[in-house]
Formats: structure tokens, sequence, C-alpha cells
């Protein structure tokens, strides 16, 4: 099945993508395979972003024109894809993730897109790969999509290593709606952090109702 926001009707959903810059072979083939691997419990369906959502997110690397680009948390790489899209010839993207299995599919695929040379791929635990990083102003574009209790840290440790105007992406910020009456650790972790951002004179910020919720940060 294709991900798409909860707030839609698979008939909305449908026109969104319609109405949206179309995928190429190569990310729609990586969604495909990414949702066979789903059907057959090899990994969670959940863990995938909408295709409107990536196209929408190398628009918005294109827009900022940002060169140098962090994800934490890679999955099968299709948000990767279309971030390393987004970059100059001479941009970079540092990916950490902590599955060998699902990161060699996306390797294949950066590879038939003629991407592999602009992405670096870290394995291991997200929190201590990310302060392993120099604490400079290094990355303009950042996507934290990785295990939701963590998010405080990995938005902690971003700031210093973000550049001045420098944009954060964080996915499933609206968890299903589950925001509005939080079940589990995830959802309580999310709102929590919502609250909080909202707040922090450090961020410019805005909660968009695209897919699962994507927050984006501004560093002032």
């Amino acid at each position: 099945m294709t991900p798409r926001s909860f707030l839609l009707t698979p008939e909305l959903a449908d026109y969104v993508r319609a109405g949206s810059e179309p995928l190429d072979d190569v990310a729609a083939d990586l969604l495909d395979e990414t949702a066979a691997m789903a059907d057959r419990g090899e990994a969670p369906a959940t863990f995938q972003i909408a295709p409107e959502q990536g196209v929408f997110m190398q628009l918005l690397t294109r827009l900022i024109r940002a060169r140098r680009a962090i994800e934490i948390g890679t999955f099968t790489g299709f948000s990767a894809l279309c971030i390393a899209r987004g970059l100059p010839d001479d941009g970079s993207l540092l990916c950490l993730d902590r599955s060998e299995e699902w990161t060699a599919v996306a390797r294949r695929y950066w590879e038939r897109a003629g991407l592999a040379g602009r992405i670096e791929l870290r394995l291991g635990d997200a929190l201590t790969e990310l302060r392993a990083v120099p604490a400079v102003e290094t990355f303009d574009l950042a996507f934290v999509d990785a295990d939701k209790t963590g998010y405080p840290a990995y938005v902690a440790e971003l700031y210093d290593r973000m550049t001045p105007n420098g944009v954060v992406l964080l996915d499933n910020t609206l968890r299903s709606g589950r925001v509005l009456d939080p079940e589990s650790d995830d959802d309580h972790a999310l709102v929590a952090l919502n609250a909080a951002l909202v707040r922090d004179p450090r961020w410019e910020t805005v909660l968009l109702p695209l897919a699962d919720g994507l927050t984006v940060l501004r560093k002032r």
C-alpha cells in the first residue's frame, strides 16, 4: 500500500499525488520494494514516508540551497534519495541508522540513481554517532525520522551543528492523531516536544499537517 496521510481518504491521497511532481522509476521502484517487504513482514510499513512528503523535502532542499544535510533514521532510503537529489553536485548527506539490512536496500537505489557518492551512511546508535560529529555549524538541513523518545536529544544535539537559518524536519509529529489522546511513550514524547518547541526562542517552528505531521524548525 502506498503510504498516505491519515488525514486523507485514499481518493484525496491519490489527488494530492497527482497534483505533485511525479516520482521517477528509481523512486517508484524503491517504494514498491519497501511495500513488498512490509507485506512479507520484513519491514514496518509505518516507517515509510509518503511520496508527496519526499517530493516536498526534495523541493525544500533546493529552495533553501542546502549543501550539507544530515538524516537520522534512513530505513530503505527514500527520504535520503529525495534530499540528496535536492543537493547541488558538490553537496553531501550524512545518514545515521542502525539497520544494515534495511539500508542495504537504500544503498542499491542510491547507486542506481547515481547518488552514492553524495551520501555517507554510518551504522550504529544514532545519538552516539550524532554526538561524534563535531559540534560546529555544519548542516543546512536535517531530517529526523527515528525513535520518537529520542527526538528531544536529537534536536538538542543538532542545534549547535546547524548553520544559521538551518532547517530541521521532524517526522511523525501528529502520531496519526494520537497527540490529542496519547497512548504510548512515543506519543507522550512527541506531545511534550511539540509543546516545548513552540516556546523555544532558538527555533522558528511550524507543525504542518503533511503525511503524519512534519514539524519544520528554522534556527534563529
